[in-house]
């Protein structure tokens, strides 16, 4: 059998969820909208400011009135942040005024308060100012019509601040892909269930449902799926009617249950493996239009086939910005079978990135310490020490 390598199996994976990066808008909450992506601009439907207001705690008054200085006006009131019903500026004399709070007919600038005196119904000011001083104009943020926040955008809390200021309460963002994950095999119980020899608590779902979801997919389905066809079946077509793309783990592999590959070889999915450890054998499919992703089953080998074939592409899809590819110091030897695309579990230390002892992907509770995986490429059998290797950050 035909051994893909792991940029080709990759390029397969994109090339099959290559569609997705075309899904439809939907209209969110703001609430609901940080860290969505904006596929189109919003335009502002106000000016910011929608009206001209005061930039400073002071006087509303004439610039004309206050050339010579200093000069000392009568105060014919005051003007708070959020007052509707607006006075006009008497000729000759001052309204005080609030930060925020809209200018008043008549006024053309704003004194600070700290360039004032006041006492008796009467203000001094101290020092001139020009026309449009400490005055903010309406539109001198944003015009009404102009671009908000621009298309492309991940929409951060400042963004979301912004469309909220433009009194908007809802966004049109990229809808997120539908991630449906079936795990697979007898021998798995849900947590929570006691134990029977030869059973163990499955963990992919959660590992897989988690992993999707911090890349920017909502799972709309976990399930479990025995080693019987009808049963997967019965599974894949609930999930297909909701889901963008199914993933599954186990029953790739060349055993006698083997009920992923069994249900979807003959509906034209390939099955076969990829030269890399861990995470071998791996399988692609369509089931009624939706595209399955085929994992291993071994726990180790699901979250490294997920961080090597998954990982960008879904959050391409989800708009999420591609992850650098990045390089640390080995500071010990590796060595690797040949042939073979070696994922090593590595941490971080001051020097660089130290491999971790243990190779087996049962191994999941040893994967959680590490903070990396280390690429060996399949025609080096030994990496030594003081070279820089490529990493995937986990």
């Amino acid at each position: 059998m035909n051994r893909r390598s792991v940029d080709q199996h990759a390029a397969a994976v994109a090339e099959l969820l290559r569609p997705l990066l075309e899904l439809p808008t939907e209209s969110v909450p703001l609430r609901a909208a940080l860290g969505r992506f904006l596929p189109t601009d919003v335009v502002s439907p106000i000016d910011l400011p929608n009206f001209q207001n005061s930039q400073m705690d002071g006087y509303a008054v004439e610039s004309a009135a206050i050339q010579s200085v200093p000069v000392t006006l009568p105060v014919a009131g005051v003007i708070a942040a959020g007052l509707t019903d607006l006075p006009a500026l008497p000729r000759g004399g001052a309204l005080k005024i609030m930060t925020g709070a809209p200018i008043p007919a008549g006024a053309d600038c704003i004194v600070p308060v700290e360039d004032t005196t006041a006492a008796d119904g009467m203000v001094t000011v101290l020092r001139s100012r020009r026309t449009g001083e400490f005055v903010r104009n309406a539109g001198s943020d944003v015009q009404k019509g102009r671009p908000l926040v621009t298309a492309g955008t991940l929409l951060g809390a400042r963004h979301v601040a912004a469309l909220a200021a433009a009194g908007l309460t809802e966004v049109a963002v990229r809808r997120r892909p539908r991630v449906a994950v079936i795990t697979t095999g007898t021998e798995l119980v849900a947590a929570g269930t006691p134990l029977l020899p030869g059973q163990i608590y499955d963990s992919n779902g959660t590992a897989l449902a988690s992993s999707f979801e911090a890349n920017g997919a909502d799972v709309v389905r976990v399930a479990h799926s025995d080693d019987d066809t009808a049963a997967m079946t019965a599974l894949l077509d609930e999930c297909a009617a909701t889901a963008d793309v199914i993933v599954t783990s186990g029953g790739v592999s060349m055993g006698d249950f083997e009920v992923v590959k069994e249900t979807l070889l003959p509906l034209g999915g390939h099955f076969g493996p990829v030269a890399m450890q861990p995470g071998g054998p791996q399988g692609l499919s369509v089931y009624n239009g939706v595209p399955v992703l085929s994992f291993p089953g071994n726990p180790v080998s699901t979250l490294v086939s997920f961080e090597v074939f998954a990982r960008r592409p879904i959050r391409a899809i989800s708009g999420l910005p591609a992850l650098p590819r990045q390089t640390r110091t080995l500071t010990a030897d590796i060595s690797s079978v040949p042939g073979k695309r070696q994922f090593v579990r590595g941490k971080f230390t001051e020097n660089g990135i130290e491999p971790m002892r243990g190779t087996g992907s049962h191994l999941v509770a040893g994967l959680a310490w590490a903070d990396a995986l280390i690429s060996v490429p399949a025609e080096h059998t030994v990496v030594p020490a003081g070279v820089d290797v490529e990493i995937l950050v986990l």
